[in-house]
C-alpha cells in the first residue's frame, strides 16, 4: 500500500479546516460584491443576482453526482483540489473585470460542490454512529466562517478599499488550496479502489434525477423530500438576496450586515448543537422538525412585513433557531432508514437541496423585479454613508405594505411544509438493525460492486451522489 500524504491520519479536522477557509474567503467579500453586483447591474439588480445563483446552483445539482461517483474512483483529495480550486476561481476577477467575475461564478457551479465531496471524506473516515456529529461539526463550521469574515472584510474595505479585501479573499483561497495539496491525506483507503480504475461511470451514478426518481417508493421518503423541497426552496433564495435586500431597502449599513451575519451565525452554532441536542432528548424528532419549521415561518414573515431595521435584527434570532430543521431531518433519515436504503434517502434530499439552490434565488429575484423592488438610490447611500433608507423604484401600494413580497411567499411555502410534515411518521416501520457498523456511505458500496444491488433486486442506490 501506497503511503498516505499529508500531515496525519484523514480526520473530521481536515474537512474542517477546508471548509473553514473556503466560506471564509467568499464572507471576506460580503461587502465588496453588493457593491460590484449593483456597479454591474444598475436595472434589475435583485433579478440578475437571483439569475446568477440560479445558473451556479443548477450547474452544482447536475454535476453533483458525477463528481461523487469520479471521487469514489480516484479519490476525494483530488476532487477536493478541483472543487476548491474552481469555486474559489472567481474572486480575483471581482477587480479585474466584474462581468468576467459574474460569468465565471455562473459557470464555477459545475465545480461548486465541495460540501458534496467532504460528507464523502467524512463519511470514510468515521463510524455510523459518529457521522451526524461530524456533520453537524463541518456544517456548524460553514457558519462559524461567516462570523468574523463579512465583519473585517466590511471594515477593511471602509478603511483600504475594496482591492485589499479581494487580494486577502485570494491569499485565503490559495491557503486553501496549498492546505489540501500539503496537508490533507487522502480518505479514500487504496484497497477500496482497484476494482473500479479500470470501470466506466455509469449513466445511472452521474444521472441527477435517478434519485429523485425513487421518491414515491416509500410514502414515508416522499413526505420527507416533499417537505425538504418546500422548506429549502425560500431558505435558498433568501441566502442568494437577503444581505443585498438588507443593505439596499432596509438601509443597514456595510457594517451593520456584517455584525448581522455575526450575531446570527453565533446563535445558529447554538442553535444546531446544544439546543437541538436538548429538544431531540425532550420532545422527539418529529416535534423538533416541526418546531423548527415553525420558527422559519415566522423568520420568513417577519423578514416579508419587517420595514425597520430592529424588525430584521428579532427576526434573525429566529431566523437561527430555524437552523435546527435540516439537522433534525438528517437525523430521522438517518435513524429509520434501512441500511440499504440509507444512500438512496440521502441522495435524494441532497439532489432536492441542489434544485432548490437553482431554483430558489432565481424565484425571488424573479419575484421582486415582479414587485418592482429595486435599487435606484445606492449610489446616494454610499455618498451619504448612513443614509436614510434607499428608496424602491416604482413603489407600489404592494411594495409600501411589504417591503420583503418574496419571503411571504417563502412562510406560505414553509407552512405548506409544516402541514406535509405533520403526517411524517415519528418511527419507520423498517427500523434499523446493526446502527453501530461500520459504514461506508457508497465509498465501499458503490454500484461497480456486484453486490451492490443486494439479494433483494432492488436498483444500486446512488450512493457515490448521496453525500
Amino acid at each position: 500500500m501506497q503511503e498516505r500524504q499529508g500531515i496525519g491520519e484523514p480526520s473530521v479536522y481536515h474537512a474542517v479546516v477546508v471548509i473553514f477557509l473556503e466560506f471564509f474567503a467568499w464572507g471576506l467579500l460580503t461587502t465588496p460584491m453588493l457593491t460590484v453586483l449593483h456597479q454591474t447591474f444598475p436595472q434589475h439588480t435583485f433579478l440578475m443576482n437571483g439569475l446568477i445563483h440560479g445558473v451556479k446552483g443548477l450547474l452544482s445539482f447536475l454535476s453533483a453526482p458525477l463528481i461523487g461517483a469520479l471521487s469514489d474512483v480516484w479519490g476525494r483529495k483530488s476532487f477536493l483540489l478541483l472543487t476548491v480550486f474552481f469555486t474559489c476561481a472567481p474572486i480575483p476577477l471581482m477587480k479585474i473585470s466584474p462581468w468576467w467575475y459574474f460569468a465565471v461564478i455562473s459557470m464555477s457551479g459545475v465545480f461548486a460542490v465541495t460540501f458534496s465531496v467532504i460528507f464523502a471524506y467524512v463519511a470514510d473516515i468515521t463510524q455510523e454512529h459518529e457521522r451526524s456529529t461530524a456533520y453537524g461539526l463541518v456544517s456548524a463550521t460553514f457558519a462559524a466562517s461567516l462570523v468574523t469574515s463579512p465583519a473585517i472584510g466590511a471594515y477593511l474595505s471602509q478603511a483600504y478599499g475594496d482591492t485589499l479585501v479581494v487580494v486577502l479573499a485570494s491569499g485565503v483561497a490559495l491557503l486553501d488550496i496549498g492546505f489540501i495539496l500539503l496537508a490533507v491525506p487522502e480518505s479514500l483507503p487504496e484497497e477500496m479502489r482497484p476494482v473500479s480504475w479500470g470501470a466506466p461511470i455509469s449513466w445511472e451514478q452521474a444521472d441527477p434525477f435517478a434519485s429523485l426518481r425513487k421518491v414515491g417508493q416509500d410514502s414515508t421518503v416522499l413526505l420527507i423530500c416533499i417537505t425538504v423541497f418546500l422548506s429549502y426552496l425560500p431558505e435558498a433564495g433568501q441566502y442568494s438576496s437577503f444581505f443585498l435586500y438588507l443593505r439596499q431597502v432596509i438601509g443597514f449599513s456595510s457594517e451593520t450586515v456584517a455584525a448581522f451575519i455575526g450575531v446570527v451565525g453565533i446563535l445558529s452554532i447554538l442553535a444546531q448543537t446544544v439546543v437541538l441536542g436538548i429538544l431531540m432528548r425532550s420532545i422527539g424528532n418529529k416535534n423538533t422538525i416541526l418546531l423548527g419549521l415553525g420558527f422559519q415561518i415566522l423568520q420568513l414573515a417577519w423578514y416579508g412585513f419587517g420595514s425597520q431595521p430592529w424588525m430584521m435584527w428579532a427576526a434573525g434570532a429566529v431566523a437561527a433557531m430555524s437552523s435546527i430543521t435540516f439537522p433534525a431531518i438528517s437525523a430521522m433519515v438517518s435513524r429509520n432508514a434501512d441500511p440499504d436504503q440509507q444512500g438512496v434517502v440521502q441522495g435524494m434530499i441532497t439532489g432536492i437541496r441542489g434544485l432548490c439552490n437553482g431554483l430558489g434565488p432565481a424565484l425571488y429575484g424573479f419575484v421582486f423585479y415582479l414587485f418592482h423592488v429595486e435599487l435606484n438610490e445606492m449610489a446616494e447611500v454610499e455618498t451619504l454613508g448612513k443614509a436614510s433608507k434607499p428608496n424602491m423604484a416604482n413603489p407600489t401600494d404592494e411594495s409600501s405594505i411589504i417591503p420583503g413580497p418574496p419571503f411571504l411567499f417563502g412562510a406560505c411555502s414553509v407552512l405548506l411544509s409544516l402541514l406535509v410534515a405533520l403526517f411524517i411518521p415519528e418511527h419507520n416501520l423498517a427500523l434499523r438493525s446493526g446502527s453501530h457498523k461500520k459504514h461506508s456511505n457508497g465509498a465501499q458500496t458503490h454500484a461497480h460492486s456486484p453486490q451492490a444491488g443486494g439479494s433483494d433486486g432492488k436498483e444500486p442506490l446512488l450512493e457515490d451522489s448521496s453525500v
